[in-house]
């Protein structure tokens, strides 16, 4: 009966793992947390029974059955949660690191087998202190480092600290467990095994406070961008300004030249007189949005779309004061927009067209569309769009896609025809960051 109860009380280290890595993901959750608490459970206990069944019958060692049963739980977290992989897998893994630490200091404490009836319950007990111990960090500083809109690099190479560290505690795991009952050695195993998890810890604070900085950069650059957009906006609408109240200045004077040629009906010099004032009449919208923000967007490029000659029209129905924040609407408008004009610029000039819309909805979402002109393909990959200058998918959409759904909102995108449309939906979830 021990070769079945030992390995299914071993793999509940599955549980307090699995609600450590939900603790941060509040507002990512694809499901209700009561169904999804029931689910966990359910599949958590299933994997035990099917652990334990499976040793008593073919004998199979503990790791052999660790590792499918953390692959099967890390597919269901990842497809849990409306978070991109890079980080919700990250996330499990450092937990998976952290608790393969905690497991070789509970052999070391023990001096037992890692499958023993003092060893499982001590790696139990200390995975499920580990959870109140580190609640603060994983619901705050955690939740902040993935609440960033930013797709810093470092997610890319997160992944190797846990599996390093997993793989280290592996290796040094004896085969033989009796050897600890010598002292020395067993105060070494402890050791390593402590100074592992401290190490580990440490490298988790220094990802955090490096990712931390990256995105406070990134974050500064796109601020910058925003406050450039609106510089050239205001240039633009200040030459404009301008023209026109030359243009009214001199009004006057051509309504005069006019009737003195309808006097002398010569309609020729006439006709080519209102040609002559017509080219001179300032191009563009003095104001594209009521919102303020946005419309410095908008107008930023709308004079980008003009200079490369790619038609745009805006129909901008926003109000000043937004029910969401104005950053992640200019976020989403922006990515879309520089999508949009490049497709443009690859089109042929008689096809080449884009449509901007936006409007507010029931009060509390900001409905954003475009739709743009593309000759060419468009690569996708398990309903994902992916970029055509780096491999995988989009930066811009990918940005888009994070926005819309961390309030519960949602992107779409077609294309058939030659036609690409991006549909985009902005919850309000938090405060305008405008402070009004």
């Amino acid at each position: 009966m021990t070769g079945f109860l030992l390995p299914a009380l071993e793999l509940m280290v599955i549980l307090p793992g699995m609600l450590l890595a939900y603790l941060p993901m509040k507002g990512y959750l694809r499901l209700p947390p009561a169904k999804l608490a029931a689910a966990t459970v359910a599949l958590t206990l299933s994997l035990c029974l099917a652990g334990g069944a499976v040793n008593f019958f073919f004998h199979a060692g503990t790791l052999r059955l660790l590792f499918p049963a953390a692959a099967v739980m890390g597919f269901f977290y990842v497809h849990t949660l409306k978070i991109t992989r890079w980080k919700s897998v990250s996330v499990f893994l450092a937990i998976c690191g952290a608790f393969s630490c905690l497991g070789s200091a509970a052999v070391a404490v023990t001096g037992a087998a890692p499958l023993s009836l003092r060893g499982v319950l001590l790696w139990l007990l200390m995975c499920c202190l580990s959870v109140p111990a580190v609640w603060h960090p994983a619901t705050h500083a955690a939740r902040r480092l993935l609440e960033d809109k930013s797709f810093a690099q470092t997610w890319y190479v997160f992944w190797i600290l846990p599996i390093l560290f997993t793989g280290l505690n592996l290796l040094l795991l004896p085969e033989d467990p009796d050897i600890l009952g010598l002292g020395r050695l067993r105060r070494l195993y402890l050791l390593l095994s402590l100074a592992f998890l401290l190490l580990l810890l440490l490298f988790y604070a220094l990802f955090y406070l490096m990712a931390s900085s990256l995105n406070r950069n990134d974050r500064l650059r796109r601020e910058n961008q925003l406050l450039s957009m609106q510089q050239a906006r205001y240039d633009s609408l200040r030459v404009t300004i301008g023209q026109i109240r030359q243009a009214r200045h001199d009004m006057r004077h051509h309504f005069h030249i006019l009737q003195g040629f309808a006097a002398q009906e010569n309609w020729a010099r006439l006709a080519a007189y209102l040609d002559e004032v017509q080219g001179g009449i300032p191009e563009g919208d003095l104001g594209l949005c009521e919102n303020a923000t946005v419309d410095s967007v908008a107008g930023y490029f709308a004079m980008f779309f003009r200079e490369r000659g790619v038609p745009v029209t805006f129909s901008l129905d926003l109000p000043p004061q937004l029910p969401v924040a104005e950053s992640d609407v200019c976020s989403v408008l922006s990515n879309l927009l520089e999508n949009a004009m490049e497709a443009g610029m690859g089109t042929a000039p008689e096809r080449r067209r884009t449509n901007v819309q936006a409007r507010i909805h029931s009060g509390h979402m900001v409905l954003l569309s475009v739709e743009n002109a593309y000759d060419g393909e468009v690569r996708e990959k398990d309903g994902i769009l992916l970029s055509s200058k780096r491999l995988g998918e989009g930066v811009g959409l990918q940005s888009v896609r994070h926005t819309a759904e961390k309030n519960g909102g949602y992107s779409r995108f077609h294309y058939g025809d030659g036609i690409f449309t991006a549909n985009v939906i902005l919850r309000a979830g938090h405060k305008n960051e405008t402070g009004k």
